[in-house]
């Protein structure tokens, strides 16, 4: 029974990395390109949430819940898929850590415009086109890791 549950809210867990930074990209992607500052404030306020509520709180789980599970099924933490796993865990979490830092950053830079009644600065374009750019090794990491958590290929990286 403990299995199951960590079982469950590991696959849980996975599906709200991939879901909530693929629900934040499309949302801040469409109010990007809105252009509007009000609309890009009031989504990159809620996308910062989301990312501390939901994505941060996976990355504590995932570990965790996958440690856990390979010392239920007696995996050793060497097995080639689970250290590929944990280095594009790694890979995401570096790509990852400055995207937030840049959704708050591009959030106040909104804001200020709103304040201001101007348009949106051209810091905040070059955050974005970063952002952008940030999010797809991130995604293709994230993918790659369901692929071998689900896979569980047989191979030695040592």
């Amino acid at each position: 029974m403990l299995y199951f549950g960590l079982k469950f809210l590991h696959v849980i867990g996975a599906a709200v990395l991939l879901g909530t930074g693929a629900g934040i990209a499309f949302f801040m992607l469409l109010a990007h390109r809105d252009g509007r500052p009000l609309m890009v404030a009031g989504v990159a306020r809620i996308v910062v949430i989301a990312d501390f509520l939901f994505t941060a709180t996976a990355v504590v789980a995932q570990p965790l819940t996958g440690y856990l599970l390979a010392q239920q099924t007696g995996l050793a933490m060497s097995e080639g898929w689970i250290v590929l796993s944990l280095l594009l865990y790694l890979v995401t979490g570096a790509f990852w850590l400055p995207v937030v830092w840049m959704q708050m950053r591009m959030r106040d830079l909104a804001v200020a415009a709103v304040q201001a009644g101007h348009g949106l600065p051209e810091e905040y374009r070059r955050l974005f086109r970063w952002w952008f750019a940030f999010g797809f090794p991130a995604f293709a990491a994230v993918l790659a890791i369901f692929w071998l958590m689900i896979a569980k290929p047989s191979f030695s990286l040592f």
